[in-house]
């Protein structure tokens, strides 16, 4: 069987796994009565209160048993990848737990959650700093260009998953919002795989395709997840992906583009996720050196919310943006 066949299969086996496996899901979450508390500042959503979190298990369990199926016998980068993402979404259903058992939206303190993710963002870092496939050299986008960093390679590693769980899990605030936006994430990181995949097997790089291979087993089960959750997230949504699924969505972005030596292309591909954290930035600051806001609300899709602009729009919109982008990063790797 062809490698793009079984990339395509990764993906539809993901997708109707995760659809048959969603209402499951649901019922249990209802069930345990695992509602979502809402933020008090976001008073806009006082009527989503209750809805059940934790859905981020929609994607992440079927994720985990097409990279397995499909990586077995292979280089196991995928499974490496599906390792830290599951991990990642450990730290989130921790989190997801202690809010719907205290009834509040806080769960972790924010030091322990932040030890978590350094925890694991250490021992990922080890990983893609020993592996023979990873080692410290980074691709420059739009060049053929690659840089070795040595022991600087240690903290953009460790910057890069940091950075990445957080954005995502600041940016997860709108119905649709998150699952639109990496599902179109995961689509382009696997054709940028694919080049890369297609391009080693041109050089006669066989080992390194295969590692790019078993990397694009797993972005094809998150792609293929992802959609399924999508089916059951689109507004109105029935269910939210939660700490449980936004810390995992960063753990696997990073993974592709940290395994793959392109780390920025997530410049591109996550740039709506870098819209939020600026946007938190910029308020914080300017309220505290001016004790004025620039927006309504913070991060920047509650402000447009907040506008006027319907949640539903607002999720397309971020989408758009993202396919935009993620086609630059794809053509970066193709120049």
């Amino acid at each position: 069987m062809s490698v793009e066949l079984k990339l395509i299969l990764a993906v539809i086996t993901a997708c109707v796994a995760g659809l048959l496996l969603s209402p499951l899901v649901i019922r249990v979450m209802k069930a345990l009565k695992a509602g979502q508390p809402i933020l008090e500042y976001v008073d806009k959503h006082e009527g989503k209160s209750g809805t059940p979190t934790m859905g981020g298990l929609i994607f992440l369990v079927p994720m985990a048993v097409v990279t397995l199926i499909f990586d077995i016998g292979g280089e196991r980068s995928g499974i490496v990848a599906m390792a830290v993402t599951l991990s990642y979404g450990g730290v989130g259903l921790l989190d997801d737990f202690l809010k719907v058992k205290l009834h509040r939206n806080m769960g972790l303190k924010a030091y322990q959650k932040i030890i978590g993710q350094v925890g694991i963002a250490v021992i990922a870092t080890v990983y893609c700093y020993r592996n023979f496939f990873i080692g410290t050299q980074v691709a420059i986008p739009f060049t053929d260009i690659t840089v070795e960093l040595q022991w600087w390679y240690i903290p953009l590693c460790l910057i890069v998953y940091i950075a990445t769980t957080n954005a995502v899990n600041l940016t997860d605030g709108l119905d649709g919002l998150v699952a639109k936006s990496s599902s179109v994430n995961f689509l382009f990181l696997l054709l940028i795989l694919y080049v890369l995949y297609y391009e080693a097997n041109l050089m006669g790089q066989t080992f390194y395709a295969k590692h790019l291979e078993s990397l694009s087993y797993f972005t094809a089960a998150m792609l293929g997840g992802m959609l399924a959750f999508l089916w059951q997230n689109n507004y109105p949504a029935k269910i939210f992906m939660g700490d449980t699924g936004s810390l995992a969505v960063g753990g696997a972005l990073a993974c592709v583009a940290l395994f793959s030596s392109q780390p920025f292309i997530l410049l591109f591909v996550g740039i709506m996720y870098i819209v939020s954290c600026i946007s938190v930035i910029m308020q914080v600051i300017s309220f505290k050196v001016r004790k004025k806001r620039i927006f309504l609300i913070a991060p920047y899709h509650h402000h447009l919310e907040y506008k006027g602009v319907h949640e539903n729009r607002i999720a397309g919109f971020y989408a758009l943006i993202t396919f935009l982008m993620s086609g630059v990063a794809l053509i970066s790797v193709l120049v």
